[in-house]
């Protein structure tokens, strides 16, 4: 275990604790006396503060422990028992989540895509296959930004998902679990506010953004608001020290350290996205994000795991492996270049083999 722990880790983004402000402003309450269940001061503030963010005014904002939780809970509020959530094959809520939607009483409707992505087209050919009574009713789509796979969703994009669902009477909620990672990403045309008048409801993600834990969910459609906090507390979800979560989303959401932490993240992930491309590694997705899916030898992934973590994603063909490094607010300049160091050296006899024959 003392060898596992000196491991550098590309393994996830909430590995480490929490970044110092959000410790700070844990710290700071520790003395306090607040209301509890999300009705204290901290939760209100930052609650305004992402109604200000968003240019949302009349948003609900709710915080809660965790993403699964947070996609139940939604779900479970704004559904009713006959209808259905439409979902790309490789969503977290289809894969991730240990049939947490289907605890709920609501069928997950899956759809291959390539990227992570639904685009109109795809969620059309669920509303046809899904015509009648005998049938569940597609309600909602949800999609995430990032996806599951580390691609994002242009404008163009979410507003074409939009419009699609505006048709069909569908709600569209998105899974912010690393929405600043997402929105922090260059050449991202995507803002808060856009994604407040596109959506439905979404939820900020802060375990994956520096926080120790917490999620807010954002709902902005009217119908939808009702009764959410009688489903928070039925669902186990309601925090009684609910200042915990509001606290370290004041802290995110001030001075603009919500999208700094998402900036450097995406940062070292493009450093290591260009020594891999250097190499000349090819990727199993096209991820511009902090999620990166390099395809490696076998051989070489092993090796790597002595010094290493990650994730091993899928096997790639004989011999190959895709991976997924993942970095954070806390991956270091040192972590990356000592990675891309101790690459160079693996793949380097592979390529005078090559280069024999």
């Amino acid at each position: 275990m003392a060898a596992q722990d000196t491991k550098l880790s590309f393994r996830n983004d909430y590995s480490e604790g929490a970044h110092p402000r959000l410790l700070q402003a844990l710290a700071q309450i520790g003395n306090e006396q607040n209301a509890g269940y999300g009705l204290d001061r901290h939760s209100e503030l930052a609650a305004g503060m992402i109604r200000t963010q968003i240019a949302c005014a009349g948003a609900d904002v709710h915080f809660l422990v965790g993403g699964t939780q947070t996609n139940l809970v939604a779900m479970a509020a704004f559904l009713r028992p006959h209808e259905a959530v439409i979902a790309a094959d490789s969503g977290h809520i289809a894969t991730h989540e240990t049939g947490a939607i289907e605890a709920t009483g609501h069928k997950v409707l899956t759809v291959p895509t390539p990227d992570g992505k639904l685009t109109p087209a795809l969620v059309q050919g669920v509303l046809d296959a899904h015509s009648t009574e005998h049938m569940v009713r597609p309600r909602l789509v949800y999609v995430s930004n990032t996806t599951e796979v580390g691609t994002v969703y242009s404008k163009a994009e979410l507003t074409a998902l939009r419009a699609l669902c505006q048709q069909h009477g569908l709600y569209l909620y998105l899974d912010g679990a690393r929405i600043a990672a997402a929105l922090a990403v260059a050449g991202n045309d995507l803002s808060l506010a856009d994604v407040a008048a596109l959506t439905d409801a979404f939820y900020l993600g802060g375990t994956k953004n520096g926080a120790l834990l917490g999620e807010a969910l954002v709902i902005v459609h009217d119908a939808l608001k009702s009764d959410v906090r009688f489903i928070i507390k039925q669902r186990g979800a309601m925090l009684a020290k609910g200042a915990v979560i509001g606290a370290q989303f004041q802290a995110l959401f001030r001075d603009g350290l919500f999208f700094d932490l998402a900036t450097h993240a995406d940062a070292q992930a493009r450093r290591l996205r260009e020594a891999l491309v250097a190499a000349g590694i090819a990727f199993a997705f096209d991820s511009p994000s902090n999620q990166l899916f390099p395809i490696l030898p076998t051989s070489v992934v092993e090796q790597l795991e002595d010094k290493y973590e990650f994730h091993r994603w899928q096997p790639h063909g004989q011999g190959y492996q895709v991976i997924r490094l993942v970095t954070s607010w806390a991956t270091s300049e040192t972590a990356v270049e000592a990675f891309c160091k101790d690459l160079a050296v693996l793949l380097a006899p592979a390529s005078a083999t090559q280069e024999t024959h």
